[in-house]
C-alpha cells in the first residue's frame, strides 16, 4: 500500500508490501509520486521488483573508497591501484550516485581522461572501474547494470618494438658507468635486465636467497601472472651478479623505482638514445634470446609469458636474420 506526505515543497511517496523492504522517494509533485508508487507496486505484483534504494543512496566515490580500503590492499599491485583510484575520486564521476552511473557518464569520464592520458592508461582505468562495479553488485547489494560494459573502449595502441642495438648498448652502459655521483647499481641492473629479459618489478624485488649462481638460475617466487618461475643466467649475467656488493636489506639492486627511472632517463639523454624506455630492455633481451632458443616454449618459460600472442609483442626478429635462416 502506498502513502503520500507533503514535506515542505516536495511530496514523499512510501510503498509498503509484505516481503519487500519499504520504498521511499521524494518528488516535486504529488502526481509524480503517485506514478512512481503505481510503477513500484506493479513490479511487485508481477514479481519483477528489484530495490534500487541502495544504489540511489550510495555514491560511486563511497564504493571506490570502500573497495580501496577492503579489496585493493589484498592485491600485489595495490600501490599502483591505490594511486589510480585516488585519481578517480578527484573526478566528478565519483560524486554521482550508483543509480545515476550511466554509460554516458562513464563515456564522459573516458573522454576527459583521454585528454591528458594515453589510451593504455584509460583502458586500465576502465578495467578497474568495471571490477569495482562487478564487486559492488555481487557482494554489496548495489543493483545496477555495469555501464563500463556498454561503452566503446579506446583503441589499444600497437605494442612497442624498440630494441637496443649492440652499439646503443655500449653507449648506454658507458653513460651508466659508476663515476662521480652516479649510482653504481644502475650499470649491472641494465646488464642483468638485458641478459634475463626480466620485468622491472621482478628485478627490483630480487633477494640474494633467490640467486643460485652454482646452478646459474634465479628463482622468482611470485611474478606478474601469479606464477613462480626459474630464470636461467647467461655467463655474462653470472659475472655481473658475482661483482654486486651485498646490501643490508638482502636486495640485489637496492634502489627504488623512482630513483631507478630517473637515473635511467638521465643516462638515455646523455647517450642520445631516441625513445628508449627501461621496459624496452625486456624486448631487447627476448629478441636476443629468440636466436638462441628457437623453441617458443623454452623462450616463454624464460620470459614468463603465458600466451604466444603476448610473447610476439616482445620478440622482434630482424628480417635480415630471418633471410639468412631461409638460405
Amino acid at each position: 500500500m502506498a502513502s503520500f506526505r507533503k514535506q515542505g515543497t516536495s511530496w514523499q511517496a512510501r510503498v509498503r508490501r509484505r516481503g519487500y523492504p519499504v520504498e521511499i522517494k521524494s518528488f516535486p509533485t504529488k502526481a509524480e509520486a503517485e506514478r512512481w508508487a503505481r510503477a513500484i507496486e506493479g513490479e511487485m505484483d508481477r514479481g519483477e521488483f528489484v530495490s534500487h534504494t541502495e544504489a540511489e543512496q550510495t555514491t560511486f566515490g563511497e564504493i571506490i573508497q570502500r573497495y580501496m580500503e577492503t579489496i585493493t590492499p589484498k592485491k600485489r599491485g595495490h600501490v599502483e591501484e591505490t594511486i589510480r583510484l585516488k585519481a578517480t575520486l578527484r573526478h566528478r564521476i565519483a560524486s554521482m550516485s550508483m543509480a545515476n552511473l550511466t554509460p554516458q557518464a562513464v563515456a564522459d569520464y573516458r573522454d576527459d581522461r583521454l585528454r591528458t592520458c594515453k589510451a593504455n592508461t584509460v583502458i586500465r582505468d576502465l578495467a578497474v572501474m568495471s571490477s569495482i562495479i562487478h564487486h559492488a553488485r555481487r557482494k554489496w547489494g548495489i543493483v545496477i547494470q555495469n555501464p563500463v560494459e556498454m561503452i566503446r573502449k579506446p583503441t589499444m595502441p600497437p605494442g612497442r618494438d624498440r630494441v637496443l642495438s649492440e652499439a646503443e648498448e655500449i653507449r648506454l652502459l658507458h653513460e651508466l658507468a659508476p663515476t662521480g655521483r652516479r649510482n653504481p647499481i644502475m650499470q649491472p641492473l641494465v646488464v642483468v635486465a638485458i641478459e634475463t629479459a626480466m620485468r622491472r618489478g621482478e628485478l627490483l624485488s630480487l633477494r640474494w636467497n633467490h640467486v643460485h649462481l652454482e646452478r646459474r638460475v634465479i628463482f622468482l617466487p611470485i611474478t606478474k601472472n601469479g606464477q613462480s618461475r626459474f630464470v636461467p643466467l647467461s655467463s655474462r649475467a653470472v659475472v655481473t651478479i658475482e661483482k654486486l656488493p651485498c646490501s643490508p636489506d638482502n636486495r640485489l639492486f637496492p634502489i627504488n623505482i623512482a630513483a631507478m627511472e630517473a637515473a635511467f632517463l638521465r643516462a638515455v639523454r646523455r647517450a642520445n638514445l631516441a625513445d628508449l624506455h627501461f621496459h624496452d630492455l625486456r624486448h631487447t633481451g627476448a629478441s636476443r634470446m629468440a636466436s638462441k632458443l628457437p623453441n617458443v616454449i623454452e623462450l616463454a618459460s624464460v620470459t614468463g609469458h603465458t600466451s604466444l600472442q603476448m610473447l610476439r609483442r616482445y620478440y622482434h626478429p630482424k628480417a635480415e636474420e630471418l633471410a639468412l635462416k631461409l638460405g
